[in-house]
């Protein structure tokens, strides 16, 4: 459904540090970065993309003022790959929102590990496949 989706942080060095680890542990890594220089309001304002190889899918966007904190989910290919993420997560910077483990609220399969990014965010990595 999704093309690509933005966050934005007033700490971008913090929170791409965060998101180095993040995306490492789920197999992605930085595409692109970049200074929006045609910005006249914000010159210096930089950015960068994570994705697969050649996919600039989430990026991060340098803003002067805080956002609404949002949520977002990443999909993992299994439940090691979810406490990798939550582990890379924490070492990076992030805060516990919620350690590895089912979440039969949602479905009895349904395996996730969530964490607070630099900017307030609610990042989750999840698991749908049994064990």
């Amino acid at each position: 459904m999704f093309d690509h989706l933005s966050t934005y942080s007033t700490d971008y060095a913090a929170t791409k540090e965060f998101y180095e680890g993040v995306m490492a542990s789920l197999g992605y890594a930085m595409q692109m970065e970049f200074v929006a220089e045609w910005n006249a309001e914000f010159p210096t304002q930089r950015m960068c993309a994570f994705g697969p190889e050649g996919k600039p899918a989430f990026w991060i966007i340098e803003v002067k003022e805080n956002y609404t904190p949002r949520h977002i989910a990443f999909s993992a290919a299994n439940r090691e790959t979810v406490n990798l993420f939550y582990q890379a997560a924490i070492e990076s910077g992030g805060k516990d929102n919620g350690k590895p483990g089912l979440r039969p609220t949602y479905h009895e399969h349904y395996y996730g590990a969530f964490t607070i990014d630099p900017d307030g965010n609610n990042v989750e990595a999840v698991c749908h496949l049994p064990e």
